[in-house]
């Protein structure tokens, strides 16, 4: 799916390019949920759009009692993944908080996943919203094989979702954000987990992504040429190699891949590929992500700094 032209302004919503989304998460706010009901029900054989909807989708109801009424009204495998995001999201946001309600919240967030996963148990999406619970309690179940530094997490979890679809985009970063610091991992753990994934996946897959993920989940500006990092050998040959064998894929995708096209934008411009990233900036066309632009300030200002970098147009100040 082409992105469209930029024209002159950013667009933030995680809808993208998905015209569909975009129209039911307006639906969505407003109270009413036949159309989201459509939109899921035509993503059951499509794992990565429907990880993508049911999470936009998600975001859009977790302030209302929407879902809840939707679930009573009509029990099936969509309301019930719904359900499942939303209480993932409200249990996420409560434990962030430090709220005490908290472990009730979780609790019924489990619940949900639970009923979830037995409506369509070929679904992987339940058990990717359970996953995002993870870091919570910091699972420690042995690492398998091949990894360094051998660190220990929700290994057990992660491999039953890849039994379902092995190369889950959501699964992965879900599970790799497990290991980063500031979710009790380390930075030689996030870099060795993401290494690991990330060379295991098909050379034109977006998990290839990861290690460049996992470079601005540790980046630390007090570091000495801490911004010299992405000119290194190792980060330049893994952002030019995606750059290679992923981003001609991306036209045939249903929905512009936006954070991904963001994060390989990024390694381009720190490592000096202004030719390349400028490409991918095109491809992205208007829409926007905070990341991984918030790591390094405020995410307006350092995409345009970034497309002025690249030659390219940015937002008038006006």
């Amino acid at each position: 799916m082409a992105a469209g032209l930029f024209e002159g302004r950013y667009v933030w919503h995680p809808a993208a390019d998905d015209r569909t989304l975009a129209s039911v998460s307006l639906d969505v706010r407003a109270g009413r949920c036949l159309s989201a009901l459509e939109a899921l029900t035509d993503t059951r054989d499509a794992f990565a759009l429907r990880a993508h909807r049911s999470l936009v989708l998600a975001s859009e109801a977790a302030d209302s009692d929407l879902v809840e009424r939707w679930l009573a009204e009509e029990p099936n495998p969509e309301t019930a993944l719904m359900w499942a995001r939303v209480a993932v999201l409200r249990a996420l946001r409560a434990a962030d908080a430090r709220d005490p309600r908290a472990e009730a919240l979780e609790r019924i967030a489990l619940a949900a996943c639970d009923r979830a996963s037995a409506a369509d148990p070929a679904d992987p999406t339940p058990w990717a919203a359970r996953l995002a619970m993870a870091r919570l309690h910091r699972l420690r179940e042995p690492a398998p094989h091949g990894l360094l530094t051998a660190p220990p997490g929700p290994w057990r979890l992660f491999a039953h979702i890849l039994s379902l679809d092995p190369w889950h985009r959501e699964a992965h970063h879900r599970f790799l954000a497990c290991f980063f610091p500031r979710h009790g991992g380390s930075v030689t753990a996030a870099w060795d987990v993401a290494a690991f994934l990330g060379q295991r996946a098909p050379v034109d897959s977006p998990l290839r992504l990861l290690p460049l993920v996992a470079l601005v989940e540790c980046y630390n500006p007090t570091q000495l040429l801490a911004d010299r990092v992405w000119e290194q050998p190792q980060w330049r040959a893994t952002a030019l190699a995606i750059y290679q064998n992923w981003l001609p894929t991306v036209a045939g995708y249903r929905f512009t891949p936006v954070l991904d096209l963001a994060y390989l934008a990024h390694a381009l411009v720190m490592g000096k590929r202004v030719f390349e990233a400028r490409a991918v900036f095109t491809a992205m066309g208007p829409y926007a992500t905070r990341m991984p632009w918030a790591a390094f300030g405020e995410p307006a200002e350092q995409l345009s700094r970034a497309r002025r970098t690249c030659g390219l147009p940015v937002p008038s100040a006006s």
